[in-house]
């Protein structure tokens, strides 16, 4: 990503360079004894500092107005704090009136532009966050999302029911809803890996499209996915499983070394913890109800499937 940003960084650096020249050209180097070291130390680490989070910006963003903002204050923050820290090295005669400018004037136009730029950046995190809602809804750890899918894991699912189960508020129900791919060892074995990963993917995406706003998708383990559905009774639940083993039986996987559609059904087990119940769930005993009902969907699956006689 910092090739984007190459001229940024070559701008940046021919202008440290024509202050470096200018001082070293307008004033005279002082003594070791007149170096002043907690000065020295304090600013040099103020525009480290400075650059590292500019390196960090434009390393883990494209280009674009936010962009544009936050690297132009943390560049005038960072020629500012190199001015000042040049002093601590190099005396200035009373009449070299532009480092004074330089350091007075680069400082507060870096902080209006960084703040200008973490103004629109709070817009564009808000807009990120309705979009990843389905994802994370009330906690954000990128430690813990899965790679292929994007989705948070199994830790992230027992924090979230741990978070619901204590809250009490769930008038009707708390819903979990495991979703399991059927055969999806045969893709690995037929296609590769990778196109698992893909399929795993897509599926992901088109699970997100059938639940709803306040809903959580995690991808619980393996070809296994977890669907925390909060405030959701029998009758809703069953509905959205529904919904999601017809969307998935319709969705054409397509294979990049093969032109025919591949097409999939699911497994689905819900377990249901009323607020109202004698005792107490935990995620661990809803997760154990939801496996059995998952259980006993794959061994009705095979029973019903057509053997060869």
């Amino acid at each position: 990503m910092l090739a984007l940003h190459k001229w940024k960084l070559l701008f940046l650096a021919l202008v440290t360079n024509l202050a470096l020249v200018g001082s070293l050209a307008s004033g005279d180097m002082k003594t070791a004894a007149q170096w002043n070291w907690l000065d020295i130390v304090g600013e040099g680490g103020l525009i480290l500092l400075a650059l590292i989070w500019l390196l960090l910006i434009l390393h883990s963003r494209p280009s674009g107005r936010v962009t544009q903002f936050l690297s132009l204050g943390l560049s005038a923050i960072f020629i500012a704090g190199f001015q000042d820290w040049l002093d601590e090295f190099i005396s200035f005669p009373d009449n070299a009136l532009w480092d004074h400018w330089i350091e007075s004037g680069f400082m507060p136009i870096g902080l209006v532009l960084l703040t200008f730029g973490i103004y629109h950046w709070h817009k564009e995190q808000l807009l990120i966050t309705e979009q990843l809602r389905k994802r994370e809804r009330l906690f954000r750890e990128h430690r813990g999302l899965d790679i292929t899918t994007s989705l948070s894991g199994a830790h992230y699912l027992r924090a979230q029911l741990q978070h619901e189960l204590a809250k009490g508020e769930h008038t009707n129900s708390l819903a979990l809803v495991l979703i399991d791919i059927d055969n999806f060892a045969q893709i690995n074995r037929h296609y590769g890996n990778r196109e698992g990963d893909n399929l795993l993917h897509a599926l992901s995406e088109l699970l997100l499209l059938n639940i709803r706003r306040n809903d959580l998708l995690c991808r619980y383990a393996g070809d296994r996915f977890a669907l925390l559905l909060p405030n959701t009774g029998t009758l809703m639940a069953n509905t959205i499983a529904a919904e999601i083993s017809q969307a998935v039986r319709h969705f054409a996987f397509k294979p990049q070394q093969q032109q025919d559609s591949i097409f999939h059904s699911v497994s689905i087990g819900i377990a249901f913890s009323s607020g109202q119940s004698a005792t107490a769930d935990t995620p661990d005993t809803l997760i154990a109800r939801a496996t059995h009902a998952l259980l006993r969907a794959k061994e009705q699956r095979d029973l019903h499937q057509p053997r060869a006689a």
